[in-house]
């Protein structure tokens, strides 16, 4: 039987989830999940303390054992000690706490699976799409605009008219970062095509690019199941979904170009390490490029 918890638990989550949402930006669906491992953690804790400040690194380490007792794969433990971290790190920011007990306790080591792509040849297969309908025009328009540009599903769904403009899309990113990607000519005429029959599913008021039967913007779960029907409908032997075609960008362009730095800034990535994980090219290759191509990394000759 769970522990009822006290306001003083409950203020503190709800203080740092008010906190990622309005300032950090994150997303309803990273909220959902920070309230849950917090709440979850918070009624293992109750029992021996009454208020987050309260706990210990003892408490927390006994909180992680307790987890690998119950048999998680360590992927989710390390996630559920990630949120107690960026709790208790926000609680040292308000100076509510005077150090993070979470600090420096590592969960089990896992091994990261690298997201697998489509080549080539398998993209242009699922891209040799008839104009059929107008469903299948908007749906090439679709896929076409996220390998060109590598947009992630959200960015997808949120492009307005207007936003495409000389070869270019402006996209806002993760943490509200803008940044501008080109457009590749496949992409626009595929867009073109889509805008010629885009009137007879969306009102004159309607500023979303791609819109459903419904005559308003597509949601991301009607995206996935398009994408995946069409994976199945062009013979395609993996299962297709929006962001296997992000990464094939990223990798594709990768090998072709060699420049990790512009790839980077193509896919809204903060950090060079975060763009690695959607490639399948050796980083310290990837690294050796950075540094010998960009001008504030390479070593001065003495």
């Amino acid at each position: 039987m769970k522990t009822e918890l006290n306001e003083r638990w409950l203020h503190a989550v709800e203080q740092f989830l008010a906190y990622i949402q309005f300032e950090k930006r994150y997303s309803n669906h990273t909220l959902t999940q920070y309230r849950l491992q917090l709440l979850q953690a918070a009624h293992f804790f109750a029992p021996h303390c009454n208020e987050w400040q309260e706990v210990t690194t003892d408490l927390i380490r006994r909180y992680s054992m307790s987890l690998r007792s119950a048999q998680l794969n360590p992927r989710s433990i390390n996630i559920k000690l990630s949120c107690v971290r960026s709790l208790y790190k926000f609680l040292q920011q308000k100076q509510k706490v005077d150090s993070n007990p979470a600090q420096g306790l590592k969960g089990p080591k896992f091994q990261k699976p690298l997201p697998k792509n489509v080549d080539v040849d398998q993209m242009a297969q699922l891209l040799e799409i008839n104009d059929e309908d107008e469903l299948a025009v908007r749906d090439k328009a679709m896929m076409e605009l996220m390998y060109s540009s590598g947009l992630r599903i959200s960015e997808l769904v949120a492009v307005n008219l207007g936003d495409i403009r000389d070869g270019e899309i402006r996209l806002m990113g993760k943490g509200q970062k803008e940044r501008v990607v080109p457009v590749g000519r496949k992409a626009l005429a595929a867009i073109n095509a889509w805008l010629t029959v885009r009137p007879q599913f969306a009102d004159p008021s309607e500023v979303a690019m791609f819109v459903s039967k419904r005559r308003t913007r597509i949601s991301a779960r009607h995206v996935r199941a398009r994408m995946k029907d069409w994976g199945i409908k062009q013979g395609l032997s993996a299962a297709i979904h929006p962001h296997k075609l992000r990464h094939s960008f990223a990798s594709h362009l990768l090998e072709s170009s060699g420049d990790l730095r512009a790839v980077q800034e193509m896919l809204g990535h903060s950090s060079l390490s975060a763009t690695q994980v959607y490639t399948h090219v050796d980083f310290q290759h990837l690294a050796k490029v950075y540094d010998s191509a960009h001008p504030r990394a390479k070593k001065q000759n003495k």
